[in-house]
């Protein structure tokens, strides 16, 4: 879902990047401020700051869009950028929960679940493209959704309501790309 919102997006996105990149025309920078929004949320919900967590997570996805628009806009799109932002946006969720959990926000084994099957999700789509395969994400529970859910249902204090939808989308998005993808590969 999030694919086909940036599809319609692109043209703003295009605008974003070329002005956040007059600001820092460095991607990685901005990567790495999504990463240290994700580490306050973290520490957000330890400290029982759920508004702040939320919308710290949402400020984290808003510079996942802006580092990959500023790397098209400077003509710096590459291989290496993108495994590194691949893998600072895992290392951000993994943040996010740890912080719900700390926080004691939601039952263990819920929290530990929806991580697992997050990262599983990721972890689908990585193999796939690994295997030569370009998948059209449109799976109701990409990692967009997830995040703009936690956000919402922290800044909301229902974060134990947020990781459940996130774990039910999830585990959907995960079982639709294991048996798409599956049926894709020819071999």
């Amino acid at each position: 879902m999030m694919d086909k919102f940036r599809e319609r997006a692109d043209p703003y996105l295009r605008k974003v990047g070329i002005f956040s990149s007059k600001l820092i025309p460095i991607p990685w920078i901005w990567t790495l401020f999504g990463l240290i929004a994700a580490l306050f949320s973290c520490f957000s919900f330890i400290l029982k700051l759920t508004i702040l967590a939320g919308f710290l997570i949402l400020i984290s996805g808003i510079f996942d869009l802006i580092d990959g628009s500023v790397a098209r806009a400077l003509g710096k799109v590459s291989k290496k950028g993108a495994f590194i932002d691949s893998n600072v946006d895992r290392i951000s969720e993994v943040f996010i929960f740890l912080g719900i959990l700390a926080g004691g926000y939601a039952n263990p084994v819920l929290v530990l679940s929806a991580l697992s099957l997050s990262l599983l999700v990721s972890y689908a789509r990585a193999k796939i493209e690994s295997l030569g395969e370009r998948p059209k994400g449109i799976e109701i529970g990409e990692r967009g959704e997830r995040l703009l859910t936690l956000s919402v249902f922290s800044i909301f204090n229902l974060v134990e309501v947020g990781v459940l939808i996130v774990l039910i989308l999830a585990l959907i998005t995960y079982i639709e790309r294991i048996t798409r993808y599956y049926s894709s590969l020819k071999g």
